[in-house]
């Protein structure tokens, strides 16, 4: 009985923090007028109320990120070929298309529904359980997903803008997406559940997601950081258009990926001159402009 109850511990846990994000989705919504001119002026601040606290977490993720995700990410690419890091990374993006495919079925889009399920058989059978991306080399592309875009699709406000510590740019709806994705993934349920207690694995996952994704985007973030006069506020830029374009559908030539909070690793960058380069534009503008403020 101790066991079973030991176990329940964090599924409850799970829910609870999820009740709580939820709450602040609700709290998030309530601040919002009716006043058009409240809502030029939210525009231009940006959604951004708890500035002041999101930048002093953001300092405080720069200092993790420059000690220990960074430079584990730098051996991470040295240390394995660029051929055994792309089967890394179709594996991760294999391990997410159930997710995929509930999602996009929740969002109504059934064609990327049934693009999501044929890679998922595809890529775990011929692809070696997911390590040879198949089904993209046959012209089924892999596209980003999960609850915090379906939460968008159904037209629930993002809130305000936030900074989580480690995890980066997010906002209540993304957060809430992940506490609940998090807790109804089925390889989470079944790695921690009878008859297996192998309470790691998720950790292990997430770990290795982070690293793709940090590995992928070193010199396209470096190159961000280094010619942005507000550093944070064009990585709060880029956040916001990245998850605006996947609850419009948009899977191509989307900005880089600047948040850990998302669980599919992100696509490497876009070539130069595509929709891509102009949100990086967009983005660096938006850091000058509220540097001069």
């Amino acid at each position: 009985m101790r066991h079973r109850s030991a176990k329940l511990v964090p599924r409850r846990l799970v829910f609870a923090q999820s009740l709580v994000i939820l709450a602040l989705i609700a709290s998030g919504c309530a601040t919002q007028s009716n006043n058009p001119q409240a809502g030029a002026a939210a525009e231009e601040d940006f959604h951004d109320p708890w500035e002041n606290v999101n930048r002093k977490i953001f300092d405080f993720n720069q200092v993790v990120d420059r000690n220990v995700i960074a430079p584990a990410a730098k051996g991470y690419r040295a240390a394995l070929p660029e051929p055994v890091r792309d089967m890394v990374h179709d594996f991760l993006n294999n391990l997410n298309e159930p997710l995929n495919f509930a999602n996009a079925t929740l969002q109504g889009r059934l064609g990327y529904a049934k693009d999501a399920f044929v890679r998922f058989l595809l890529n775990s059978t011929i692809g070696m359980a997911g390590f040879v991306d198949v089904a993209g080399r046959w012209g089924i592309p892999y596209r980003d997903n999960d609850l915090g875009i379906t939460f968008g699709v159904w037209g629930i406000p993002e809130g305000p803008y936030l900074v989580a510590p480690i995890l980066g740019p997010s906002d209540p709806r993304d957060l809430a997406g992940i506490g609940i994705q998090a807790f109804g993934d089925p390889w989470n349920r079944i790695t921690s559940g009878e008859p297996w207690t192998l309470y790691w694995i998720p950790y292990l996952r997430g770990a290795l997601i982070a690293l793709d994704q940090r590995s992928r985007y070193l010199d396209t973030l470096a190159d961000i950081e280094r010619t942005s006069l507000d550093y944070y506020a064009t990585i709060r830029s880029l956040y916001r258009q990245r998850r605006a374009a996947l609850v419009r559908g948009e899977h191509g030539n989307l900005p880089p990926n600047p948040a850990f909070t998302q669980n599919a690793p992100g696509e490497p960058a876009a070539s130069p001159g595509s929709r891509s380069q102009a949100s990086l534009a967009s983005a660096r503008q938006n850091g000058v402009e509220v540097s001069r403020q």
